[in-house]
């Protein structure tokens, strides 16, 4: 019999000969990951799904006004991409990390109404004090929500909050000081946010980068804590989206004469909604390549089409029935893209001489086999040919016995 002690070396118990185990095992998060690599047969046909889509909107706007896409009017429809790009861009990296930024709105119209105030003292003034101010708030956000692990769309929320009371000190729209036109460089514009978009895509579908970025995602009990990298990710995550966000708002600011306040929530919704029209996950850690490239384009030429309709369509509108179809769509990436454990395989039996416990060798091997027991009686001598079970020589033999008889 062996004695085994399983956890006193820390290891797990040692798999028995003739079990079967999964074909690929592997996970960054060795304790709570799911094996194996993601499926990205899904979001090779959503993606394929939304450049139809994209497509579709260009061909109807062109049929509806033609001028939208070419000379100006095509410029000013880029930049309005290019902003909520950024914006999308800062949800869906705080999504990926599973620790959503609901913040991205209002700071965007924060950084809109400081931009056109400050405008006219050089883009330094006006874009590098506020991305500094936004890097140094989504560093707090960050480490509330690691430190206190809550939950980080409560805490946006919260976030949001106190940006509103920053924004509704101003009752009146601020008009923009400078005469800066990103107009002028939106083609320069357009090409590195879809760099960016499409390189951030393609790391992101790198296992071990997919699943550190997603590391927050809760697993099992949802108030325990998932390890110092995760804390790092999700606090870089804020510190980045709400930079992003920053940026959008500036350059909503710069394309137009005037800002005007709104406690920006309709922004958050509309660029929430358009990252899972996309194909990220509400859950964190999953989502495509190219989903929110074509997602953003898709909303800015609805956006135009409906304008050049004569249709008075609220952001809210838009992005709520992008959100409710993006839900959706977690739905179906969840359901599709998570990894497929392989089929198992047998173990081999160990070596002979080897041994065949996994606690660390506190698995006693099994004693050889002894001896018959009880011994066997060693075999009778076959010298006396007399049979035991005769009559006796007494009773045969006897002068006795024999005088009787006569």
């Amino acid at each position: 019999m062996a004695y085994d002690e399983p956890g006193r070396s820390g290891q797990a118990e040692s798999t028995p000969v003739g079990s079967t185990v999964g074909t690929d095992t592997v996970a960054d998060d060795r304790q709570n990951g799911e094996p194996g690599g993601d499926r990205f047969g899904v979001y090779v046909l959503w993606e394929t799904l939304l450049l139809l889509g994209f497509a579709a909107l260009v061909y109807l706007l062109w049929l509806e006004n033609p001028t939208a896409l070419r000379g100006s009017g095509l410029r000013a429809l880029i930049v309005d991409v290019v902003a909520l790009g950024l914006l999308a861009l800062a949800a869906g990296l705080t999504l990926r990390t599973a620790a959503v930024n609901l913040a991205i709105g209002p700071v965007a119209v924060a950084a809109g109404l400081n931009f056109a105030e400050q405008s006219d003292r050089g883009l330094l003034i006006a874009v590098g004090t506020p991305a500094a101010v936004a890097a140094v708030g989504g560093l707090v956000l960050g480490l509330v929500v690691v430190l206190l692990h809550v939950p980080g769309w409560a805490a946006s929320l919260g976030a949001a909050a106190g940006v509103v009371v920053y924004i509704e000190q101003r009752a009146a729209p601020v008009l923009v000081q400078g005469d800066y036109d990103p107009r002028d460089i939106a083609g320069q514009l357009f090409v590195g946010f879809a760099a960016l978009t499409v390189i951030g895509g393609l790391f992101g579908a790198i296992g071990p980068i997919r699943r550190l970025v997603g590391r927050f995602r809760p697993v099992a009990d949802p108030a325990r804590r998932r390890g110092v990298a995760a804390a790092v990710v999700t606090t870089g995550g804020y510190v980045c989206s709400t930079v992003l966000a920053m940026l959008a708002g500036a350059l909503l600011a710069s394309k137009d004469d005037a800002v005007i306040p709104g406690d920006g929530l309709d922004w958050t919704v509309l660029a929430v909604g358009a990252v899972l029209l996309a194909g990220t996950s509400a859950f964190g850690l999953r989502g495509g390549v190219f989903g929110t490239l074509l997602t953003v384009g898709a909303v800015g030429l609805f956006l135009a089409y409906a304008q050049a309709r004569g249709w008075t369509v609220s952001r809210w509108v838009v992005g709520g029935a992008a959100l409710a179809a993006g839900l959706a769509v977690t739905r179906l990436v969840e359901r599709y893209g998570r990894p497929v454990v392989g089929p198992p395989r047998p173990v081999s039996p160990p070596a002979a001489g080897e041994p065949t416990g996994g606690a660390g060798g506190w698995a006693m091997s099994q004693p050889e086999p002894v001896g018959d027991w009880p011994p066997v009686l060693p075999a009778q001598s076959t010298g006396d040919p007399t049979d035991p079970w005769g009559p006796r020589r007494w009773e045969t033999n006897s002068p006795i016995w024999q005088a009787d008889d006569r």
